[in-house]
């Protein structure tokens, strides 16, 4: 798989995170994939029990993508994942391997304040 068809493989996989299409979100994923969430210490082994995992939370989730980039088999989408109307900033750095994810792991960051002492240096973005 070259990388558009793998940057399309990725804008189809967050579209169906988005729409809880459980069946699709998983469609990107090896049998044997591994998915790390480094800052709460777990990993999931396997396609099937990342696709329960999923299944299971019982927030409501939502998908907002703000980029993919990437090439070869190593891809980064950053987007807003919110669960019951809070955000969560999410990188999810994914490895792949004869045209599926092998590896992903997950970084999640909390919003925080805007800093005063930098006001006159920024920009707001929402």
């Amino acid at each position: 798989m070259d990388d558009q068809g793998k940057l399309a493989a990725l804008q189809r996989h967050w579209d169906a995170s988005d729409a809880n299409d459980f069946e699709a979100e998983h469609d990107i994923y090896r049998e044997d994939a591994v998915l790390d969430y480094p800052q709460s210490g777990e990993r999931i082994r396997g396609r099937r029990n990342i696709q329960e995992s999923r299944f299971v939370q019982p927030n409501k989730k939502r998908f907002t993508v703000r980029r993919i980039v990437g090439g070869g088999d190593l891809w980064v989408s950053e987007f807003v994942l919110t669960y019951d109307g809070v955000p969560s900033y999410v990188v999810s750095i994914m490895e792949f391997r004869d045209g599926l994810v092998a590896q992903e792991t997950q970084y999640f960051g909390d919003k925080f304040e805007r800093s005063p002492s930098r006001a006159h240096l920024v920009e707001r973005v929402e």
